[in-house]
C-alpha cells in the first residue's frame, strides 16, 4: 500500500479513539460546576484585548465564541476543550503513523493517552492547558510530516501553529526552543539551514506580534506574573516531587512513554526523529530547574506515546492478536481505576466514596488529594475549586437585595480573588448585579479608578480577616453570611456590607490599583 493510501486508511481507524475520548468527556462535562480558573477565562469574553496579566488572548476569543454560540452553562464552556481533547488523540495517532506505526501501535498510543490520568484531568476544563497541548502535538506532527516528505508547506503551517500556540500559552516558547536545540544537537540539524524554516519563524512572529506589542505597552506583565507564580506556588515545589509526579501522572501508561523515549533515542528506525527525545530531555530539565508544575510537561507526552506504540509493535510484530490485546489491556485498563479521581464521571457522593476508599486502602494515591498547602483533603483541589460558587453568589445577591433601590444606586461589589470575582460576574447575571470589582489578576485592567461607593458588598476570602486591616475607615459593617460547603476551597469566604467607607479606603484602593497596573 502506498504512503498516502496507507495513512488515509488509518485515519478512519484513529477516529474510533477520538470518539472514545469525546464520549468519556461528555460523561463528566457538566458535573460539579465551574472551576475557579474557568471563571477568569470566561470573564475575558467581555474584555477582548491582545493580552492579559496571566494569559495571552486566544482563550478570550474562545470564551467569546463559546458564550455567543452556546451560552454560559458549564456544558457550553467545556465544548471546545472536549473537541480539542479529541483532536489531541487524532494527532497522536497521526504522529504514530508518521513514525511508521500501524494499527496496533495506533491503538496502544491512543488508548494510553485517553486513559492517562494526566490527560483525563487536563482535557475537559475551559483553560489554556488543553489548547496548549493541542498546539504542541500538532507542531510535532508537522515536523514529522516534513521529515518524511520534505514538503515546505508543513514548515509554514508549523509557523502558524507556533504563533497560535504563543497566543494561547507562553509555554509554547519553551517547547519551541527545546525543539530547535534538539534539532541542532541531532543529525537533523540541516533542517534549520532551510530558508523556509526562517520563513516559518517570521510567520510565527507576525502572528504573535500583537501580543508582544501589548506586553510592552503594559510594562511586560508576563514577567510579573511569572515572578508572582514562582514566589507563591513554584518555590514550594520540590524537584524530587516534580520527578515523582511525572512518573505517576500517566499511571500505568508510564511504560508506554518510557518505551517511546528509548526508541526515539536509540532505535535506528526512528533515527531521523531522535531530536524529539532530545527535546523532551531539554524541556523536562528546564521545568525541573524552574520548579515547574507537572502539567506544564503534558503536551510533550503524546509524541512519546506514539513512539511507544511503535516500539511495542516492533517487539510484538510476530505475536498473535491475543498477546497484543493483552498488552493493550495491561497498559490502559488499570488507569480506569483512577478515573474518578481526575475526571468527574461519577456523582459527587460517589466520587467522595471513591476518595475515602482510596485513602483507606490505597495510601499511595494520597498525592491526588494533597493540595498546594501540602495537606491531604477530602477531595482533589480541582474538584474543590468547582464547589461553593453558587452559594457565594447567592449571598452577594442577598446582600444586594437587602439594600433599598436608592442605596443600590450608590453600591459597588468588591471581591478579593479572581475566582470570586469571576463567579459573581458570570453567575450573577441572572440577578442583574452591578459589575464586580477586584484587584486580582487581569481584573485590574478594567477596574474603575475609584472605590467610592457609599455601600460596598465585600467578598472577603479570609472570612472577615481582611476587614480588620481597614475597618477604621468604615462607619459600620455587617456580615451577610459565608460559604459553608465543607468541600469547597472557598469554605469560610464571607460576604459583608460595608457602610459609608471613608476616603482612606479609596486612597488605599487607588494606590494598589496604580501599582498593579504598572506590573
Amino acid at each position: 500500500m502506498s504512503y498516502q493510501n496507507r495513512r488515509s486508511t488509518y485515519v478512519y481507524f484513529i477516529l474510533i479513539f477520538v470518539i472514545i475520548k469525546i464520549s468519556l468527556n461528555l460523561l463528566a462535562i457538566a458535573h460539579f460546576g465551574f472551576h475557579r480558573d474557568e471563571f477568569l477565562h470566561l470573564v475575558l469574553a467581555d474584555h477582548l484585548d491582545w493580552g492579559y496579566k496571566e494569559v495571552p488572548p486566544f482563550i478570550a476569543l474562545l470564551a467569546k465564541i463559546t458564550i455567543s454560540a452556546f451560552g454560559n452553562s458549564v456544558f457550553a464552556a467545556r465544548i471546545f476543550p472536549t473537541f480539542c481533547s479529541g483532536l489531541i488523540v487524532l494527532f497522536t495517532g497521526l504522529i504514530t503513523i508518521e513514525l511508521g506505526g500501524k494499527k496496533f501501535a495506533i491503538a496502544l498510543a491512543c488508548l494510553a493517552l485517553i486513559f492517562s490520568p494526566a490527560f483525563a484531568a487536563s482535557g475537559y476544563l475551559f483553560q489554556p492547558v488543553v489548547f496548549d497541548q493541542l498546539w504542541w502535538v500538532i507542531a510535532v506532527w508537522l515536523l514529522a510530516k516534513y521529515c518524511n516528505t520534505s514538503s515546505v508547506k508543513y514548515l509554514y503551517i508549523l509557523g502558524i501553529v507556533v504563533g497560535l500556540g504563543l497566543l494561547t500559552k507562553y509555554t509554547m516558547a519553551f517547547f519551541t526552543f527545546s525543539l530547535i536545540i534538539g534539532i541542532i544537537i541531532s543529525k537533523q540539524r540541516k533542517m534549520l539551514l532551510n530558508r523556509h524554516m526562517i520563513g516559518a519563524a517570521l510567520v510565527a512572529l507576525i502572528i504573535f506580534l500583537p501580543n508582544l506589542i501589548w506586553q510592552f505597552q503594559h510594562h511586560l506583565p508576563v514577567f510579573t506574573h511569572m515572578k508572582t507564580l514562582q514566589k507563591n506556588q513554584l518555590d514550594f515545589n520540590s524537584r524530587s516531587g516534580f520527578i515523582m509526579q511525572e512518573m505517576v501522572v500517566n499511571g500505568i501508561a508510564l511504560f508506554v512513554w518510557l518505551t517511546g523515549f528509548i526508541f526515539l533515542l536509540f532505535s535506528y528506525r526512528l533515527h531521523k526523529f531522535q531530536f524529539l527525545a532530545v527535546s523532551f530531555v531539554l524541556i523536562f530539565t528546564f521545568l525541573l530547574v524552574m520548579n515547574g508544575k507537572s502539567y506544564y510537561l503534558f503536551g510533550a507526552y503524546p509524541m512519546l506515546f506514539a513512539a511507544g506504540g511503535f516500539g511495542f509493535e516492533r517487539w510484538l510484530k510476530t505475536s498473535g492478536y491475543a498477546l497484543r490485546g493483552l498488552v493493550i489491556a495491561i497498559f490502559t485498563i488499570p488507569n480506569l481505576l483512577l478515573f474518578p479521581l481526575v475526571l468527574p464521571v461519577l456523582s459527587l457522593n460517589q466520587t467522595l466514596a471513591v476518595f475515602r476508599f482510596a485513602d483507606k486502602n490505597l495510601p499511595f494515591l494520597r498525592f491526588a488529594t494533597t493540595w498546594e498547602d501540602h495537606k491531604v483533603h477530602a477531595t482533589t483541589q480541582d474538584y474543590a475549586d468547582m464547589l461553593g460558587w453558587g452559594e457565594m453568589t447567592a449571598l452577594v445577591n442577598k446582600a444586594w437585595k437587602s439594600l433599598t433601590p436608592e442605596q443600590q444606586k450608590h453600591t459597588q461589589i468588591f471581591a478579593d480573588n479572581y475566582g470570586e470575582a469571576g463567579a459573581i460576574h458570570l453567575l450573577g447575571k441572572p440577578y442583574n448585579l452591578p459589575e464586580v470589582i477586584s484587584l486580582a489578576s487581569s481584573f485590574t485592567l478594567w477596574a474603575p479608578d475609584n472605590l467610592d461607593g457609599q455601600y460596598i458588598i465585600y467578598v472577603d476570602d479570609q472570612g472577615g480577616g481582611n476587614i480588620n486591616t481597614f475597618k477604621s475607615a468604615l462607619e459600620s459593617y455587617h456580615k451577610v453570611g459565608e460559604v459553608e460547603n465543607p468541600l469547597a476551597r472557598e469554605k469560610g469566604t464571607a460576604v459583608f456590607i460595608l457602610v459609608h467607607p471613608g476616603p482612606a479606603l479609596n486612597e488605599q484602593y487607588t494606590k494598589e490599583l496604580a501599582w498593579k497596573r504598572l506590573q
